[in-house]
């Protein structure tokens, strides 16, 4: 079953892919039914797509925090970019479930 995180914000693909060490996982991205031989198949991301950027700085082709993950190499410095440029903080009450998860 799907998990939902406690907190995620959605980007457009183009601000995303301002990250220096951005690497796309496009074949992670949600299907498209198709009405060919392939069935679904990944859809192909747009810059003005929107994904969702979770508190563990995970980007999602959707809300899940587990389902069509994007991008997951998160870094001291996607950390960083995701702060500064994208001006994302994860609230407090997000925070402290993350914590209390992991436990």
């Amino acid at each position: 079953m799907p998990k939902m995180g406690t907190y995620c914000k959605a980007y457009p693909l183009s601000s995303l892919r301002g990250f220096e060490g951005w690497i796309e996982k496009f074949n992670n991205a949600r299907k498209d039914k198709n009405s060919g031989a392939q069935g679904e198949v990944p859809r192909t991301l747009q810059t003005t797509d929107f994904l969702y950027l979770h508190e563990n700085y995970v980007v999602t082709d959707g809300v899940f925090i587990d389902q069509n993950i994007i991008f997951d190499e998160v870094t001291p410095r996607w950390i960083e970019f995701c702060g500064s440029t994208l001006r994302f903080e994860v609230p407090a009450y997000a925070s402290a479930s993350n914590r209390e998860s992991s436990k």
